[in-house]
């Protein structure tokens, strides 16, 4: 029983390494990802209140 648990500990170890680093190598790409889109948020969000838009009423649209 003993060695069940600690193979499965180890499994999950294993997986947890795993995981570890493939996150780290794409992590500056999901940066990238989120900055682009927050530059094309930012860039709606100028344009709906360079029409006149009152920024406490956006939930009358």
């Amino acid at each position: 029983m003993i060695t069940v648990i600690a193979v499965g500990f180890g499994v999950l170890l294993t997986i947890g390494v795993i995981v570890g680093i493939l996150d780290a190598a794409n992590a500056a790409q999901w940066r990238w990802v989120a900055a682009e889109r927050r530059r094309d948020w930012e860039d709606r969000q100028l344009e709906r209140s360079a029409h006149g838009y009152d920024s406490w009423a956006d939930e009358d649209e």
